[in-house]
């Protein structure tokens, strides 16, 4: 059986390079890495990933605009997209899971939690990833209607 590829697409070259290491050495993984979106995005095309582990603060394109890129491609749209970001607060984990990713991990995250975590994505199928975009909107839809936007006196 081919080991699955896994793309870090990680702005900070020692936490790259740590991820990166660590993957390996499982023996389980082929590890690709990227230093920014842009470079990530040609990766993506060049390594044809399984799965791909990204940060959402790089220069030249940030992980939440990487994600909708990859989840509007056909030919992108199922891999298995990890957010592994410093990002905490709680509107940052709603865009991040909201532009397609299937899970969002804050920094710093324990090495076996991101391995549990990918070998979790890879068994992920695209009906249960639709599924759960759906069930993500309709509770989005749903804390609108409970919380409607007040209107304000400025005008």
């Amino acid at each position: 059986m081919e080991q699955p590829n896994i793309l870090i697409i990680e702005d900070d070259g020692d936490l790259r390079d740590l991820i990166a290491q660590a993957l390996a050495f499982t023996g389980k993984y082929t590890v690709h890495v990227a230093e920014d979106g842009e470079a990530g995005l040609e990766a993506v095309y060049q390594a044809r990933p399984h799965c791909i582990i990204m940060d959402v603060k790089m220069p030249r394109l940030n992980g939440f605009q990487l994600v909708r890129i990859l989840r509007g491609d056909p030919d992108t749209q199922e891999i298995p997209l990890v957010i592994l970001s410093a990002l905490v607060q709680d509107h940052e984990v709603f865009t991040g899971l909201s532009s397609g990713a299937d899970r969002y991990l804050l920094k710093p995250v324990k090495l076996h939690i991101l391995m549990t975590t990918i070998q979790e994505v890879l068994l992920v199928s695209e009906q249960d990833r639709l599924q759960r975009m759906r069930d993500l909107v309709d509770s989005s839809n749903q804390a609108t209607l409970q919380h409607p936007t007040k209107p304000t006196d400025e005008g």
